[in-house]
């Protein structure tokens, strides 16, 4: 799988407005007059032209739910939306061509074939690529001829990543992309989705596949309860958090401490058997110090492995804190905000 990394490109010197801004967003449920549930509450979010950026957040973080205003699909209940400057809901006839939208499930009608469902989508789109071209570019030529409902789930994932970049869109939003996808594509959608980037189209993302947020995006954010609790690049994300490096001690060796354990500052040590988790912020110092320390007592670190903490522990970790605030319960009404 490439996971490789490239910058995004250059975005020009001359005063453009953001490919999206979000300031103060609100979206409330519930009848007017009632207490109703917020579930979205006061989002800030700005996404450069060109980037990648990936909403994350807990089950009913709001995410969905501030997508699908930014996308035009849905008002708000407060707060400034404004996409290629451009409100997406009042000027939604000057947006719509310009973006391009891949929903959690597309919906397509079953009895028509991966081509039918192309052409009559390209009919209600301004400047539609050819069908076969969108087709190719995620894998589906060769099965244009079958029926929709005869796809697998990858297969309409894919068929719907396709509708979406019919139009050529300026910005693209991706909602759970590559959910359903077998590995081999999942890897050629991240493909897809660089090359995309690369050509200039500014993307927001939201997926649970966190990896994929990390390999992805040039910027992130995580929202819980309708906030965003921690945003930035994947580096700034989990900066602070600790490495994580784990070994077995071989039956011989008896107890850990018993060795000589040599000092480790900073560092924080724990043992289930033989089984050593120590958890540091200064990882190659410390692996080096561990190291000599086995070499010195003649004793193999079995199954060793060393690595920089993650966005998955950094977004459990967040996602621990902000659970254990219960200044703020959820109210009944959370399954109605996705």
């Amino acid at each position: 799988m490439d996971t490789s990394h490239t910058e995004p490109p250059a975005r020009s010197s001359a005063i453009e407005a953001p490919a999206i801004e979000v300031l103060g967003l609100h979206r409330r449920y519930g009848p007017a007059g009632t207490v109703g549930f917020d579930a979205v509450r006061g989002l800030d979010l700005t996404v450069h032209r060109g980037e990648l950026f990936a909403l994350l957040g807990t089950n009913g973080a709001g995410k969905t739910s501030a997508v699908e205003v930014i996308e035009g699909l849905a008002a708000p209940t407060s707060g400034q939306v404004r996409v290629l400057g451009l409100d997406p809901r009042r000027d939604r006839a000057a947006v719509r061509p310009r973006i391009g939208i891949m929903l959690q499930e597309g919906g397509f009608p079953g009895d028509l074939t991966v081509a039918e469902t192309g052409r009559t989508w390209a009919s209600v789109t301004s400047g539609a690529r050819p069908v076969d071209e969108a087709l190719d570019l995620v894998g589906l030529l060769d099965r244009r001829g079958v029926r929709v409902k005869q796809l697998s789930g990858g297969e309409r994932r894919r068929l719907d990543l396709a509708m979406a970049l019919l139009g050529r869109p300026e910005v693209l939003f991706l909602d759970e992309p590559s959910t359903g996808l077998d590995p081999e594509a999942r890897a050629a959608t991240w493909r897809l989705v660089r090359e995309l980037r690369a050509q200039g189209t500014t993307v927001l993302l939201t997926t649970h596949y966190l990896e994929e947020a990390e390999q992805l995006a040039d910027r992130l954010a995580i929202m819980h309860r309708g906030r965003v609790v921690t945003s930035g690049t994947v580096t700034e994300v989990i900066a602070g958090r600790p490495a994580r490096i784990t070994f077995d001690l071989p039956e011989r060796s008896g107890r850990f401490e018993s060795l000589g354990l040599p000092a480790l500052p900073e560092a924080q040590v724990t043992a289930d058997g033989r089984r050593i988790t120590v958890q540091t912020p200064r990882l190659q110092s410390t692996l080096t110090d561990l190291l000599g320390w086995a070499a010195h007592q003649e004793v193999t670190l079995g199954s060793l492995d060393a690595r920089s903490a993650s966005l998955e522990e950094a977004f459990l970790a967040i996602a621990a804190s902000a659970t254990a605030d219960t200044t703020d319960p959820l109210p009944a009404l959370i399954g109605s905000a996705r």
